[in-house]
């Protein structure tokens, strides 16, 4: 995976979510989110680096589980012509229906942007 895709996409993260500054980042250490620019990014933005242990997968089982997901529910029900419309039919299934429908046991049976708004209502609270 090159770098300027994975800085592009936490860039973007960044922009259309505006986390809090509690947030943790997650990943391997494949060379594109060690590189110095991505961890400068991470700095920049008072985001929290994490990376797996060397050798450990378990470490990214949640992400290897979404990725389950989205070849389960999406990727390997459609054939794409083209990068752009497979491009198009991810980010639909993310932000439409993965983020804000689709109810996650893990969450206690909400959807991720019902869960974070709950959470964020609860550090608010906490916080005043």
């Amino acid at each position: 995976m090159a770098r300027s895709i994975v800085l592009e996409a936490l860039g973007s993260a960044l922009r259309l979510r505006q986390p809090s500054r509690r947030l943790l980042h997650h990943s391997d250490r494949g060379s594109q989110y060690a590189s110095d620019d991505y961890q400068k990014l991470l700095r920049v933005a008072r985001v929290t680096c994490s990376m797996s242990r060397k050798g450990n997968c378990w470490d990214n089982a949640p992400a290897e589980s979404f990725f389950a997901t989205l070849k389960r529910e999406l990727i390997h029900q459609r054939n794409f012509r083209t990068r752009a419309e497979a491009k198009s039919a991810i980010f639909e299934f993310i932000e439409s229906w993965y983020n804000r429908e689709r109810l996650h046991s893990s969450l206690g049976y909400m959807s991720p942007v019902e869960f974070e708004a709950a959470n964020n209502h609860q550090i608010t609270k906490m916080a005043a």
